[in-house]
């Protein structure tokens, strides 16, 4: 990187500063069944939604779907477009376990590697540092090691001899992530409290995708927040899309609070066949969009004023 080339897209190298924006139609267009996909957000918290709808709409299935787990796995797992899932749990958060995960779970749907939260964060912090492994401590002495029996252990070289567990890369085909801020180079902020594991997300994937609640001049990007909100850097980018309430309806600080009144509505759909066909009728049909689905959301609520 040169003195010019600050690497947030304010470069005057030639060739810096690419545009990466995008569609959502696009970034779907570049994921094809088989792959394995990582999905950033934690939870019901700053999930990329608006890209996993889309994903919904297309034919792409057959999926290794690397995520803490929230509604993206959910809706994905109802759809029957997962082989195997990684995960560290999957839950909507103040509804403890995702139903249609649980139910998934239940019949046996897809493969499952269920694995500690810190393990999980290990095996993306060696597929970003191009590492087939790193030793990591969570996991031994516990079922971790006996639901996986493909995981191993390594022994220090050095005079302490300590056991580790042996965490495999997640290395992925493509992340999807989504921010509150982004420009059209790539680089990404998050505004809220906690950063989750978006940045290792895209520096463990091949491609990564960036939606974000609104695209701003990069100038912008640090006038009212501070450097270290920059998450993500251009160069782990591929593409940016912008979508406003893009993460509904998990929560996406400041920009809005969780839906919860909707994921409630959601969850109690998910028990009941006959109701999730009728969800999905209204809010997910084949032949939607990303403006559709807001306006079936925004007439939902007004019809419980």
């Amino acid at each position: 990187m040169t003195e010019t080339d600050t690497g947030t897209g304010t470069g005057t190298r030639a060739g810096a500063r690419t545009d990466k924006t995008m569609t959502v139609q696009d970034v779907v267009s570049r994921l094809d069944s088989g792959m394995t996909i990582g999905i950033g957000g934690w939870g019901s918290r700053r999930k990329p939604m608006a890209l996993v709808r889309a994903l919904l709409r297309s034919p792409v299935t057959d999926l290794t779907v690397i995520s803490y787990g929230g509604p993206d796995v959910g809706l994905l797992a109802a759809a029957g477009r997962i082989r195997k899932l990684v995960a560290a749990f999957t839950t909507l958060d103040s509804i403890p376990l995702e139903p249609h995960f649980r139910a998934a779970r239940q019949r046996g749907a897809f493969e499952l590697m269920e694995i500690d939260e810190a393990m999980f964060m290990w095996g993306l912090h060696a597929a970003a540092n191009r590492l087939p492994f790193l030793p990591v401590r969570a996991g031994l002495g516990s079922d971790v090691m006996r639901v996986n029996p493909d995981l191993r252990t390594v022994v220090s070289p050095y005079a302490d001899g300590e056991e580790f567990v042996a965490m495999p890369a997640l290395r992925m085909d493509a992340a999807l992530v989504h921010l509150n801020r982004a420009d059209r180079f790539g680089n990404g902020q998050y505004l809220g409290p906690d950063p989750y594991f978006d940045d290792l997300f895209c520096e463990a994937a091949d491609a990564a995708y960036v939606s974000c609640e609104r695209l701003v001049d990069t100038a912008e990007l640090t006038e009212k927040a501070a450097p270290q909100t920059l998450l993500l850097k251009r160069h782990s980018v591929t593409g940016v899309v912008e979508t406003p309430g893009g993460a509904h309806f998990t929560s996406c600080v400041p920009d809005h609070p969780r839906d919860e009144a909707f994921q409630k509505e959601y969850a109690t759909a998910a028990a009941d066949p006959a109701a999730w066909a009728a969800f999905t009728e209204r809010f997910l049909p084949a032949d939607g969009d990303e403006n559709s689905y807001r306006s079936a959301v925004r007439a939902w609520h007004e019809e419980r004023e």
